[in-house]
């Protein structure tokens, strides 16, 4: 899949079996669609050659834990293709400045508040998975309807199919919608209310995912994931 002149390169462990999807014509549509875009020089996050960065950050068969967001962040220099995260010296965005006050209330440690880059998550095995993996610049939502969620929807049900003790971590109801894509007889699934301001009061904090996630890895003899 190519977007103007960008190559867009995406880990073997995935395209051993998502081959085929970038066949389908959805995704020739939504390859049209960016290339439109971009020849017009409207502004599209995150820029092409990270669209599958957690892909490439996170291999299927490295995959220990999942968190679903719903679109990147449409502000400029913000969106780097892994959900919740921002490139290194950007403003923590107000949803990660809560996911880090959950880190310090649920494990008692605190994050770096001036690093939102959470690519040493990534590394680890948290795949940081957007259902739609690309936005307009300050047009929230605006790619929603574009096909993404069919591509997304089938790496869900592969990740469910091909691998097992993995821990799904859905904050919101967009996010907890994809729990029919998974299979609770062989991963964990984790659920709560979203970690924006407008919601975190109703259920997110206190939810204390990441020490039910290193306890689930543990206890199945996984090693556990850093979240410092």
């Amino acid at each position: 899949m190519s977007v103007s002149n960008n190559k867009i390169k995406i880990h073997k462990s995935w395209l051993n079996f998502l081959e085929k999807e970038f066949n389908q014509n959805y995704m020739e549509d939504i390859k049209k669609y960016l290339q439109v875009k971009l020849e017009n020089e409207i502004q599209i996050y995150p820029p092409p050659n990270l669209i599958f960065n957690a892909f490439n950050l996170t291999p299927l068969n490295l995959v220990k834990v999942v968190i679903i967001g719903q679109d990147p962040y449409h502000g400029a220099n913000q969106a780097h293709g892994l959900s919740f995260s921002v490139p290194n010296n950007i403003e923590l965005p107000p949803s990660l400045k809560n996911i880090y006050k959950e880190i310090h209330g649920d494990l008692g440690i605190s994050p770096d508040s001036n690093n939102g880059n959470l690519e040493r998550w990534a590394s680890q095995g948290v795949m940081l998975l957007n259902t739609s993996l690309t936005v307009e610049q300050n047009k929230p939502l605006s790619h929603k309807d574009l096909g993404w969620e069919k591509f997304t929807n089938k790496v869900i049900s592969l990740i469910s199919e091909q691998r097992n003790n993995i821990v799904f971590i859905l904050w919101g109801s967009h996010a907890k919608s994809k729990s029919i894509l998974i299979s609770p007889e062989k991963h964990l699934i984790l659920q709560s209310s979203h970690p924006s301001p407008l919601s975190s009061y109703r259920g997110f904090f206190g939810s204390k995912p990441f020490s039910k996630t290193n306890l689930y890895l543990s206890k199945n003899n996984i090693d556990t994931i850093n979240w410092a």
